[in-house]
């Protein structure tokens, strides 16, 4: 068997480690020019003759499967109603009992029947690319291009969910640099704003930190994959590799590269095993590839497109302490005037309590801008 044909290294968790690009050369060496065609129609797959070909039977025997096999014999008959409320107790099917599971709940816990918004909105941000063209040829993605599934999780500071939870799924080309990866991911902490501003709001100024620090790593099986872009960036793996090497701690030799240099097609990787993406200096994310195929027609296929996010985690928005409106945009901390420290406030309540008619501060206390999560929402 290939070295690059992934096998489960751990049962049900991550395969052994494998060459991305070579495993999509042997996919494309093994199928045909049909099995890969981005065409609408999907080519000769339609005709009989192609699928009695294909399993070796009679058209006749191919065009009976079809008419029982077809999507049109998995679809209820007009004239039986779908009741997707009514589930039968004695059902095997390990969906339904988790479907019936959440629907008890919901009888028993809502006093308002209604859906559930992260329900609604689960697959929303998938379903507005399914099978997009683009306007111009040029941004057409390849035939037999490789789609890779990446699971990005809650920055480690979030403790609730910094293990298990992803709160951003999206769909990455094989032929894509690693930095193309490292923009698309929204974070947080790129979008705080550093400094204190309590004797002058006004002068917050419009500078984020992703404006201001650009360095970043991504590490995968011991090379550490800076972000050299920018004169301004620097590499902050270079601490963790002479704490490495400083003696004998078990861990091998780290090698550090230009992140912009690597494509996903030149890694090797491991199916389901979780990787480190870091910025903002000590901000990690886990990040761990779920699933890898090759592309197909009902894709998204603008190129210019991806990275694309199909799925994102609902955040809490954090309201304002004051008027339980509007989502917070400054924190104070050591305030005489607020009942809780740190506290959150909007700018119009922040404003009214802690300064007078011309702007003079009031009581003691430190202000600083703050950028909620629901921003992503």
């Amino acid at each position: 068997m290939d070295e690059n044909i992934p096998v489960y290294e751990v049962t049900d968790a991550n395969t052994r480690l494998i060459h991305l690009g070579s495993f999509g050369d042997l996919w494309r060496e093994r199928l045909q020019s049909c099995d890969l065609t981005l065409a609408a129609d999907a080519g000769p797959i339609q005709d009989n003759s192609y699928v009695a070909q294909d399993l070796g039977c009679t058209e006749e025997t191919a065009a009976e499967l079809r008419l029982i096999c077809g999507v049109d014999a998995l679809k209820c008959s007009e004239n039986e109603e779908e009741d997707l409320e009514n589930i039968p107790e004695d059902s095997s099917l390990l969906t339904l009992g988790i479907r019936k599971k959440i629907i008890d709940r919901r009888k028993e816990t809502l006093i308002v029947e209604r859906a559930c918004r992260q329900e609604t909105f689960l697959h929303e941000l998938e379903f507005h690319a399914v099978g997009k063209r683009p306007e111009d040829a040029a941004d057409m993605v390849d035939e037999g291009e490789l789609v890779l599934t990446l699971n990005i999780v809650y920055p480690v500071i979030f403790r609730k969910h910094k293990e298990y939870k992803p709160y951003q799924t999206m769909l990455v080309l094989g032929s894509q640099k690693l930095t193309e990866l490292k923009d698309a991911i929204n974070c947080v902490s790129d979008m705080q704003i550093g400094g204190e501003f309590s004797n002058n709001p006004d002068l917050a100024p419009e500078n984020i930190c992703k404006d201001l620090f650009k360095s970043a790593f991504f590490y995968f099986e011991g090379v550490f994959y800076n972000d050299t872009r920018y004169p301004e960036c620097r590499d902050i793996s270079r601490t963790t590799i002479e704490w490495a090497e400083s003696r004998n701690r078990g861990y091998g030799k780290f090698q550090s590269t230009k992140m912009e240099d690597y494509t996903f097609n030149d890694l090797r990787l491991k199916i389901g095993f979780p990787y480190l993406y870091c910025h903002q200096g000590d901000c990690e994310h886990i990040i761990t590839i779920t699933d890898i195929r090759l592309i197909h027609h009902e894709d998204c296929l603008d190129k210019t497109l991806y990275p694309l996010p199909i799925k994102r985690h609902w955040f809490w928005t954090r309201k304002c302490s004051v008027c339980s409106m509007y989502t917070a945009r400054w924190v104070t901390v050591n305030d005489d005037l607020a009942p809780d420290d740190p506290c959150f406030f909007c700018d119009v309540c922040f404003r009214m309590l802690h300064y007078d008619t011309d702007g003079n501060k009031l009581g003691e206390f430190l202000a600083h801008p703050y950028v909620d999560p629901g921003i992503f929402n």
